[in-house]
Protein backbone atom coordinates (compact mmCIF):
# COMPACT_ATOMS: atom_id res chain seq x y z
CA UNK A 1 0.00 0.00 0.00
CA UNK A 2 1.35 3.00 -1.18
CA UNK A 3 1.03 6.43 1.27
CA UNK A 4 2.37 8.85 -0.21
CA UNK A 5 0.45 11.63 -1.12
CA UNK A 6 2.77 14.35 -1.79
CA UNK A 7 3.50 15.61 -5.64
CA UNK A 8 6.54 16.30 -7.20
CA UNK A 9 6.43 19.92 -7.19
CA UNK A 10 4.99 20.20 -3.78
CA UNK A 11 7.84 18.05 -2.43
CA UNK A 12 10.02 20.79 -3.95
CA UNK A 13 8.57 23.47 -2.99
CA UNK A 14 8.72 21.60 0.79
CA UNK A 15 12.18 21.06 0.73
CA UNK A 16 13.25 24.57 -0.43
CA UNK A 17 11.20 26.21 1.81
CA UNK A 18 12.06 24.24 4.66
CA UNK A 19 15.63 24.82 3.91
CA UNK A 20 15.53 28.28 4.04
CA UNK A 21 13.44 28.45 7.38
CA UNK A 22 15.87 26.12 9.05
CA UNK A 23 19.35 28.66 7.45
CA UNK A 24 17.61 31.51 8.33
CA UNK A 25 17.87 31.50 11.93
CA UNK A 26 21.17 29.70 11.93
CA UNK A 27 22.97 32.54 9.99
CA UNK A 28 21.11 35.10 11.94
CA UNK A 29 19.35 36.60 9.11
CA UNK A 30 16.09 37.39 9.85
CA UNK A 31 15.92 35.86 13.76
CA UNK A 32 18.69 34.55 16.22
CA UNK A 33 18.32 30.79 16.51
CA UNK A 34 18.16 31.36 19.88
CA UNK A 35 14.92 33.00 20.10
CA UNK A 36 11.41 31.68 20.01
CA UNK A 37 10.73 32.35 16.65
CA UNK A 38 14.04 31.02 15.68
CA UNK A 39 13.19 27.70 16.81
CA UNK A 40 9.78 27.39 15.70
CA UNK A 41 10.82 28.18 12.06
CA UNK A 42 13.37 25.89 12.25
CA UNK A 43 11.21 23.25 13.82
CA UNK A 44 8.47 24.30 11.09
CA UNK A 45 11.68 23.75 8.12
CA UNK A 46 12.45 20.39 9.57
CA UNK A 47 8.97 19.03 9.57
CA UNK A 48 8.93 20.65 5.61
CA UNK A 49 12.11 19.01 4.81
CA UNK A 50 10.83 15.35 6.24
CA UNK A 51 7.65 15.37 4.81
CA UNK A 52 9.12 16.60 1.78
CA UNK A 53 11.76 13.48 1.48
CA UNK A 54 9.23 10.81 2.44
CA UNK A 55 6.26 12.33 0.49
CA UNK A 56 4.15 12.15 2.94
CA UNK A 57 1.77 14.67 4.95
CA UNK A 58 -0.16 13.55 8.11
CA UNK A 59 -2.11 16.61 7.66
CA UNK A 60 -3.03 16.05 3.77
CA UNK A 61 -3.77 12.77 5.34
CA UNK A 62 -6.34 13.81 7.94
CA UNK A 63 -7.74 16.18 5.58
CA UNK A 64 -8.01 13.53 2.28
CA UNK A 65 -6.25 15.57 0.36
CA UNK A 66 -3.44 14.93 -2.15
CA UNK A 67 -0.88 17.05 -4.49
CA UNK A 68 0.40 13.83 -6.23
CA UNK A 69 -1.04 12.20 -9.63
CA UNK A 70 -3.17 9.50 -9.80
CA UNK A 71 -1.86 6.66 -11.43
Amino acid sequence: MNFANVGSADRMLRIIIGAILILLPLLGVVVSASSTLGIASMVVGMVLVVTGFVSFCPLYRIIGASTRAKN
